[in-house]
């Protein structure tokens, strides 16, 4: 994170100003964190993909059920309900193909909500995550 005094300067500001726009845009949750990015290889981790997951139903207790077991993984980086066939998509990292193929067959299809699992593995990744767009 920049200091007070390096956000003035690329912004053209004094420290202080820079430092109460900064408090003031965290205290209005336009900034909602701070993060480190990590080398994915650097931590063990070789196979990044995307998990399409349909459900069998989608009674209320079944989605909680579902919601509480992907919050619980580690290697769900993130997880989005979408409209069309699929209804969830998560994106995972795993140490290997092994690891994947455990993730889908161990935890996500004997989950009782869930019906069928699609995985499409990332082969490379051109654009790395950005910020958003203003």
């Amino acid at each position: 994170m920049l200091t007070a005094q390096e956000l003035g300067e690329r912004l053209n500001l004094s420290a202080s100003q820079a430092g109460r726009r900064r408090q003031r845009l965290e205290a209005e949750g336009f900034i909602t964190g701070y993060t480190a990015k990590l080398a994915p290889a650097r931590v063990g981790l070789t196979v990044q993909a995307f998990v399409q997951v349909q459900m069998a139903s989608h009674a209320p207790e079944g989605a909680r059920g579902f919601a509480a077991l992907i919050a619980a993984r580690p290697e769900v980086i993130s997880a989005w309900t979408l409209t069309g066939e699929a209804d969830y998509l998560l994106r995972v990292w795993c140490a290997d193909l092994g690891a994947l193929n455990q993730l889908i067959h161990a935890v996500l299809l004997p989950h009782p909500a869930v019906a069928r699992v699609q995985s499409q593995i990332v082969m490379d990744q051109f654009k790395p995550d950005a910020p958003l767009p203003t």
